[in-house]
Parts: C-alpha cells; sequence; structure tokens
C-alpha cells in the first residue's frame, strides 16, 4: 500500500519537474546557438521562485527514489 503511494508521489514529482523546467527556458532560442544571449543576470521575482521550487522537487525526487531501491 505505502510503496503504491510512493510511485504515485514519485510520478507527480517527475512531472512538476518537467514543467519547472519548461518554464524555465528563458534563452532557448536560435541565438544561443551561434553565440547571441549569453549573458547573465541574477534571478528576480516568479523566476527565482522557479528556481527554487524546482531544486526542492529535484530533492524530493532523489529522496523519494532513494526510499524506493532502499526499501525502507
Amino acid at each position: 500500500m505505502i510503496q503504491n503511494i510512493v510511485v504515485f508521489f514519485h510520478f507527480l514529482v517527475s512531472i512538476l519537474i518537467v514543467i519547472l523546467i519548461i518554464l524555465q527556458g528563458r534563452s532557448s532560442g536560435f541565438s544561443t546557438l551561434f553565440g547571441g544571449g549569453s549573458f547573465q543576470s541574477t534571478r528576480r521575482g516568479s523566476e527565482k521562485f522557479l528556481h527554487q521550487l524546482t531544486i526542492v522537487c529535484v530533492i524530493i525526487f532523489c529522496l523519494l527514489g532513494l526510499y524506493r531501491v532502499l526499501g525502507i
């Protein structure tokens, strides 16, 4: 029973990570392919929140994966 719940949350977190990464794609055009748009800026506002949320989701994803592998 608990294994099914863990698998379900593992799946949900993985989908959330994909969505968050897609939302962060700010410099993914053809200009970056040829060297344009290579400046760095600091994250602010919602961009910073998305970045931090992605980190939290990845940590949760890794912990759930360890739980599934180790079978604690």
